[in-house]
């Protein structure tokens, strides 16, 4: 689905015939925190203003806005299959350039790790790794109907007695927790190369057969993936306070005390799939 991209209240912003040249003191401070709520960020050293347009962003604005401040251009490559497409709808936000003296990202990231997994992201992509097998992705479909359909025919043909009841309920548990991986996939845009056939063949998936709101997990991991394990940001970690103390910083002290020294806090998260989180106590200014 295109981004809707028509006049804002304040009009659509001109786009001056020279760049203006932008510091990375001047982007840090339009993070969505200050006055007048600006969100600026950068993707391939080009200097967007998504203030307005975040309301209107297709993956929703908290995945966006998570950027405001920072370099986007790995996340843009990653959540984006046709790039030339969004970068046409990009045009009207774009404001200005990174200045020659700048660095193409922030300076608390490391330019050899990002070097390494942009090639390891070229690599996988030349090898081929990234197409799906469609053949695969329908014997799973297959099968989690023939999983779900034998285990309500268990208990319609033998009853509810214990032995069926028990049979019945693991078909149809196993059914359910592979229909939430099989669903993942979809979210993800892995299974079909148009996004909408991946979204339709979800909401059969998530919303028929599981009983949840696809857009529910997609916004919840949309955000996962755009900031994985960053404290207030990735919403799998958003479970304070009831099953872990954290404050404005990692409570790396009461961990220390309660169970000495700790370098990971595993809580328990019960989603639809029910999957354990582990939150590595990180800087939190590499969020």
């Amino acid at each position: 689905m295109a981004p809707q991209t028509g006049p804002s209240d304040k009009g659509p912003p001109s786009i001056p015939a020279f760049p203006e040249l932008l510091t990375w003191e001047e982007i840090r401070t339009r993070n969505g925190g200050g006055r007048g709520r600006e969100q600026w960020l950068v993707i391939d050293r080009k200097v967007y203003d998504v203030t307005q347009f975040s309301r209107r962003h297709p993956g929703g604005s908290r995945v966006i806005g998570h950027y405001a401040g920072q370099d986007a251009t790995d996340a843009f490559v990653a959540f984006h299959q046709d790039k030339a497409l969004v970068k046409k709808y990009m045009k009207s936000l774009l404001i200005g350039e990174l200045a020659p003296d700048q660095p193409s990202f922030e300076s608390n990231k490391k330019k050899s790790l990002l070097e390494d997994f942009r090639e390891l992201r070229c690599t996988i992509e030349k090898m081929g790794l990234l197409r799906p097998n469609h053949f695969f992705f329908f014997l799973i479909f297959l099968h989690l109907l023939v999983l779900d359909a034998a285990s309500w025919l268990v208990v319609w043909y033998f009853g509810v007695s214990l032995v069926p009841f028990l049979a019945g309920m693991m078909l149809f548990t196993t059914a359910q927790i592979q229909m939430g991986w099989f669903q993942h996939d979809l979210g993800h845009c892995s299974v079909f190369r148009k996004p909408k056939w991946n979204r339709l063949l979800q909401i059969v998936m998530i919303n028929m057969l599981k009983g949840l709101p696809a857009s529910w997990w997609n916004h919840l991991h949309n955000q996962h993936h755009a900031k994985p394990n960053c404290f207030r940001k990735d919403p799998d970690l958003n479970m304070h306070p009831l099953l872990f103390s954290l404050g404005k910083t990692l409570s790396v002290e009461k961990l220390a005390k309660a169970h000495g020294k700790f370098q990971l806090s595993c809580p328990r998260k019960i989603p639809a799939m029910g999957d354990t989180k582990c939150l590595v106590i990180e800087n939190p200014r590499l969020q």
